[in-house]
């Protein structure tokens, strides 16, 4: 995975601590397939909750549109099954 998305314009508005989550998660993925990316999406999102920090609905798109990146279609669809159940599954926690 390139670090292309640092250029992201969306990118110059994350708060610094966010950034820094997001780039080691990118670190993370390195190699990874699609379930094991988004495994890594949500320790993000759960580390960061732990903290105080939350993602936006933006900052969380953009987040998997930089996991996805380079990735097959069939990764991709994977990626997305993966965070939807997750995130279903964290609804149901509240």
């Amino acid at each position: 995975m390139t670090q292309e998305w640092l250029n992201h314009p969306a990118m110059k508005d994350i708060d610094p601590v966010k950034l820094e989550l997001i780039k080691t998660a990118a670190q993370q993925t390195a190699g990874k397939s699609g379930n094991s990316l988004a495994a890594v999406m949500m320790a993000l999102i759960t580390s960061a909750g732990k903290r105080g920090i939350q993602f936006t609905p933006e900052e969380t798109s953009l987040i998997l549109e930089i996991l996805k990146e380079g990735r097959s279609d069939e990764e991709k669809n994977q990626i997305d099954t993966m965070v939807n159940l997750v995130m279903t599954q964290m609804r149901r926690k509240k």
